[in-house]
């Protein structure tokens, strides 16, 4: 990243923090009402999350089978069935007074068009990561959300748990110092080569894009900072079986900030490999493993004799998810600006691109 990415950024979000309240406040007593769009595992977990919440609830979805897996879920959410819409119908949920925002669980390519189209049809978003397949369009979609005067929230969960939290408090604190460097590794294996995240039309890059984006955003959380310099590596070992053909198997990564602070980062689709992320400071460090699980992340000190932590989020798997659906729900009851808005799914997208220019593989 060079000075001009910078400054693109800092004038977006010059622009963004200028902008006119979007005036469409919710009654308090009142929740705040989701359609899911794409009916995946994730979008599961989402909607679980709504049904054991009273501040959101799910009132439409979005499915590419509207007669069986549409009729299903409806019965599952009390969705009526009026309320089922199809990709090609979907535009007519504009119409629908009982949605206020939508859950884009669909494979990465989808982002962009799925929030564009629900910021013209007025529904606040809260979009699965990455944001998109490119920084452009990130930009596009924060442009069309702004001009439609709705929220665009991107779902960076681990932004919402107590434990990163806790994390990020002691170290704003000086409880290890001043920061020096930062470790951290995810990934697990894809066997099947018909899964969508396999294909590079569909999911815009390999294992950085959707699992090794938790360590590069969580170090962003923690320093502050975005990176100044980037270099990086490939490889695919497993040449036979032709999972990879256009993407990379592994990665790793290492990054440099303008404070001096470094960070490494490895990455996969080919090693069951336990996540983690590694925060070195001058009086000690801090460890979360596992770091970017739906259940049970840890946080342990090492290193400072006189910092005892060991703490551990909720084993519920819906539980991040109700904290990121709660949250949008809130910022559109107090019409505030997300916690984790589509800038950070920009500053994310730019980081990327950055570290798979300098492995020799930009995205296309």
């Amino acid at each position: 990243m060079d000075r001009r990415d910078f400054a693109r950024l800092s004038a977006l979000a010059l622009a963004s923090a200028a902008l006119p309240d979007a005036g469409n406040a919710q009654d308090t007593g009142k929740p705040v009402n989701y359609a899911l769009i794409g009916l995946g595992g994730i979008s599961d977990i989402f909607g679980r999350a709504c049904l054991a919440s009273q501040k959101v609830k799910v009132t439409a979805l979005v499915t590419g089978h509207a007669d069986t897996k549409g009729r299903e879920w409806a019965a599952k959410y009390g969705v009526p069935e009026s309320s089922i819409y199809t990709y090609e119908s979907f535009d007519k949920i504009a119409d629908n007074k009982s949605v206020d925002a939508v859950y884009i669980g669909l494979p990465n390519s989808m982002h962009r068009e799925f929030t564009v189209r629900a910021a013209k049809a007025g529904k606040h978003v809260l979009c699965e990561k990455p944001m998109a397949i490119s920084s452009e369009e990130c930009r596009e979609m924060i442009t069309t959300c702004r001009k439609a005067r709705v929220k665009l929230m991107i779902a960076y969960r681990c932004h919402y748990d107590p434990t990163y939290l806790e994390a990020e408090r002691l170290i704003q604190s000086g409880a290890i110092g001043d920061l020096q460097s930062f470790e951290g590794a995810a990934g697990f294996i894809i066997n099947d080569p018909n899964l969508w995240r396999l294909d590079p039309k569909l999911a815009g890059g390999g294992p950085l894009m959707d699992i090794g984006i938790y360590p590069l955003n969580a170090i962003r959380f923690f320093t502050r900072e975005d990176p100044v310099q980037a270099s990086a590596f490939v490889s695919t070992r497993d040449t036979t079986s032709g999972r990879f053909k256009g993407m990379e198997e592994s990665m790793v990564f290492n990054l440099r900030f303008n404070s001096g602070i470094l960070a490494t980062v490895g990455t996969t689709y080919g090693a069951n490999m336990p996540s983690y992320v590694r925060i070195h400071g001058t009086k000690g460090s801090l460890e979360i493993s596992p770091a970017v699980d739906y259940t049970g992340i840890h946080l342990t000190s090492m290193g400072n004799k006189d910092l005892h932590v060991d703490t551990t989020s909720p084993m519920v798997d819906t539980f991040h998810f109700q904290l990121e659906a709660e949250h949008l729900a809130e910022c559109i009851r107090t019409n505030k600006e997300p916690k984790t808005p589509g800038l950070e799914g920009l500053r994310d997208l730019s980081v990327m691109e950055a570290i798979y220019k300098a492995a020799g593989k930009p995205i296309a």
